[in-house]
């Protein structure tokens, strides 16, 4: 049992940090409050573009338990309607827009008719049309304050939704446009009532696409006048012309007429008296690649496409002519054969837009799950705003750095990233309040990254799913960077490589520093050097803001200088000792054979020839004690081993083992602060969290039980923090489940923090770490989860002392 504590201290939430799915409905806004709602993970995020402090995403919703692949907001209803790879469609309702914290969320209506994933979502008023990957659609109205089902249907025998859109054409008159596997656009026509949906018929086959139909948006350019955009993976858009009644030209109703050189004309009857008539009206071309999202302009005829060769466009018919051109091109120019069809993963997912004060918002959202912002005043020159980042896949690993004014984090997404306060603008003077950005990306990989630790301020250590460790240095360009935005001083500046160049062809940023001075203009390698080269002083001193997601990309990498060798599986975890000497490093192992410490010195690179054998299967973490006398891992075996070091020749001598520590896997360990004596913390799979008391006795040394807590899950991580608290162990406990626990620790176990489910991951905890920096009364927490999301929690240092 969890003694509760009397405190009140609570858990406080800085920043969180989470990328976007790759889906093409993934993201939408609403209008009235500006917040835009997208999939994150199983998460649905909820962000405000519009906010002048930067403070990226301020609330994450959970409840689905595969990735969402749409997101909808029901105008005018306070609602949201998401849809997962979980196969259930979740309605949200939030109590207000009052400055769009949208605080009160709750999932009243869980949707669980379909068996397969869900694909696509058109939701209007009273009605929500539903697209699965089985082939099926289901129409379902909303009575007595919940969606009920009214009809469901299959397009065509082979024929799976990617693409819904409905529109009111009449009031309760509807028509419905799907797209999917296939070249076609199938229309059918809608009818409901009081109770519900009276009517559903296929109206017209709409042909021209040579490819899949991946969006599908309505335009009402007149009463009675509508243009329906279609774009394909033939990375053609097609605008068709849909007209009712008397707006239906009387060419059109002439059936004797000619149609071999006229365009095709589909008429049907929504009713009697409504008459529906819909021909090709304009062919956009201009993409290179698959068309994935379109969205219409509010007030202008304008069409935004966003498309996976890297380009935003935004298209509007000439004022002579009638044809539709390219008014103004965003992104980035495609990398020349670099296109989905061989295999490139790149472009736009989705894309929106939207007017405030007088300026128009585009945003989107590209391969590495950022957002990326443009502002425009006049429609033509467009500025490219700071938008949010996050990773895309689980949250392998978090450190802080020695002085803990910077947070380190990998991914399974195949980064390292740097997240720093943003606490100075660009003159010097102080934000308030300042938030957290992503300031720089160090290492941008082949492989999925695993684990990471510093070694000093300026200097990392990394392990991916590859066998060797690799090091990296920080450049001056991002020192000050980090200087000029987060007041972090830089140590040693004559010693840093000035940046980082990524050759065309390999896994290491060089630093450019490595190419002589002396060397022909002419010399390749020269050459590829000077054109890869990365952030220059005249950028960084031009920057406004923390650096934009093309920035990192290129401009933010750090040199590697050096890699580490020896394992013969995966890296699965690293430490450096607290005096900067040595690394010791475990790999991915099903044998005592590769389930080995391996230790390497910090200074030469070199490594030790003492390998420590003991554990049977893959050592899950590897600790340093405070004073560097011991080394502490833990396994999937279930045992923990505790290592003493000859501090004259670096020797490691096994001191201390139990049987049966655990009954499960021990995922976590820490070591308390030293001022609380000799004594470590493991955390199991089990459901307990135990401490173990080291005592000298004579000339050996003796580790024993102290105290241990049993909980209702699996914990999946734990962190101590350097500091006492009142005499008292701070104590962060990370579940499975994505819950967190604060504790304390004297002579028994206490809680002293509440965390809100509200504010936890969606997934297993995998890293917990506490920053050493206490600063403005506040102590740090780093979060990173396998729901992909890497999180800052800040607690006052009073209610600890409580």
């Amino acid at each position: 049992m969890v003694a509760r504590s009397q405190s009140s201290a609570m858990l406080s939430q800085e920043s969180i940090f989470v990328g976007a799915n790759k889906q093409t409905q993934v993201s939408d806004l609403e209008e009235v409050s500006k917040v835009v709602a997208y999939g994150a993970g199983t998460t649905i995020a909820l962000w405000k573009p519009i906010d002048s402090a930067h403070r990226g995403v301020f609330k994450t919703l959970k409840g689905h338990s595969a990735e969402v692949t749409c997101v909808k907001f029901v105008k005018g209803a306070n609602m949201i309607v998401s849809a997962s790879e979980d196969h259930e469609v979740r309605v949200w309702k939030f109590k207000n827009l009052e400055d769009g914290e949208m605080d009160n969320v709750d999932c009243f209506q869980v949707i669980k008719h379909h068996k397969h994933t869900i694909t696509t979502l058109a939701v209007i008023h009273n009605l929500l049309v539903i697209g699965c990957a089985d082939g099926t659609v289901s129409i379902w109205s909303f009575i007595c304050d919940q969606y009920v089902l009214q009809d469901g249907f299959s397009v065509q025998k082979g024929v799976f939704p990617l693409c819904l859109t409905l529109h009111e054409v009449e009031s309760n008159q509807y028509i419905l446009a799907i797209g999917g596997t296939n070249v076609n656009v199938f229309i059918y026509s809608v009818l409901t009532s009081t109770e519900g949906v009276s009517k559903i018929e296929f109206a017209a086959k709409l042909e021209g696409h040579e490819d899949w139909v991946k969006s599908l948006v309505f335009r009402e350019t007149a009463p009675g006048d509508y243009l329906l955009a279609s774009g394909s993976q033939d990375r053609y858009i097609r605008l068709w012309r849909i007209r009712t009644n008397d707006n239906i030209e009387s060419s059109e109703k002439d059936e004797k007429k000619l149609t071999l050189l006229s365009n095709k004309v589909y008429k049907f009857d929504i009713t009697a008296n409504l008459h529906v008539a819909i021909n090709f009206e304009a062919l956009i071309m201009g993409h290179d690649d698959w068309i994935s999202s379109l969205q219409w302009h509010k007030t202008k005829l304008q069409l935004l496409t966003s498309t996976a060769d890297t380009a935003v466009m935004v298209w509007e018919p000439d004022t002579v002519s009638g044809i539709w051109i390219c008014s103004s091109r965003l992104g980035e120019l495609s990398s020349k054969g670099a296109s989905t069809a061989t295999g490139s993963s790149g472009g736009f997912w989705s894309c929106m837009w939207f007017e405030h004060d007088g300026r128009d918002f585009v945003l989107t959202n590209g391969k590495t799950g950022s957002w990326r912002i443009w502002t425009s005043s006049d429609g033509l020159l467009w500025d490219q705003n700071l938008g949010i980042t996050g990773a895309t896949k689980s949250v392998t690993d978090i450190a802080w750095s020695n002085s803990g004014e910077y947070l380190l984090s990998t991914s399974l997404d195949q980064t390292t990233r740097l997240f720093a306060e943003w606490k100075y603008d660009a003159h010097g003077g102080k934000r308030e309040p300042s938030s957290w950005c992503e300031m720089a990306r160090p290492q941008i990989h082949g492989y999925d990254m695993l684990c990471v630790e510093p070694i000093s301020n300026t200097r990392f250590v990394s392990g991916g799913d590859e066998k060797i460790l690799r090091s990296f240095d920080e450049p001056k360009a991002v020192a000050q960077l980090l200087r000029k935005f987060s007041g972090i001083e830089i140590q040693s500046e004559n010693e840093l490589p000035e940046s980082a160049a990524l050759p065309a062809l390999g896994l290491s940023n060089k630093a450019t520093t490595d190419v002589d001075e002396n060397e022909s203009d002419d010399d390749p390698d020269a050459r590829e050097t000077a054109e890869t080269k990365n952030i220059s002083y005249e950028l960084v001193d031009e920057l406004l803001h923390p650096p934009l997601e093309d920035q990192l990309q290129r401009h933010t990498l750090w040199p590697e200088i050096e890699k580490l060798y020896g394992h013969g599986y995966e890296i699965s975890c690293i430490d450096v000792s607290p005096d900067r000497q040595l690394i010791a490093t475990a790999c991915k192992s099903n044998n005592a054979q590769h389930a080995v410490i391996r230790l390497f010195d910090a200074q030469n690179w070199n490594q030790l020839t003492q390998v420590l054998p003991f554990h049977n299967l893959t050592i899950t973490k590897l600790r340093f004690s405070k004073d560097n006398r011991y080394l502490l891992s833990v396994s999937r075996d279930r045992l923990w081993s505790l290592w003493e070091r000859n501090f004259e020749n670096n020797q490691f001598s096994l001191i201390s083992h139990k049987e049966k520590p655990h009954s499960r896997i021990i995922w976590d360990a820490d070591w308390v602060p030293l001022s609380a004596g000799s004594a470590f913390i493991t955390a199991s799979r089990d459901k307990s969290l135990k401490l173990w008391r080291l005592s000298e006795e004579k000339e050996s040394t003796s580790v024993e039980l102290e105290n241990s807590i049993k909980f209702t899950e699996a914990i999946t991580s734990v962190s101590a923090h350097r500091d006492l608290f009142n005499e008292k162990v701070l104590i962060a406990v990370g579940f499975e489940t994505g819950s967190i626990r604060i504790l304390s620790y004297k002579s028994c176990f206490s809680e002293v923090a509440e965390v809100n489910w509200e504010i936890t991951p969606a997934d297993k905890i995998n890293r917990l770490r506490w920053s050493n920096l206490v600063q403005s009364g506040k102590v740090l927490l780093g979060v990173g989860s396998a729901d992909t999301s890497t999180r800052i929690y800040s607690m006052e240092v009073s209610s600890i002392l409580d």
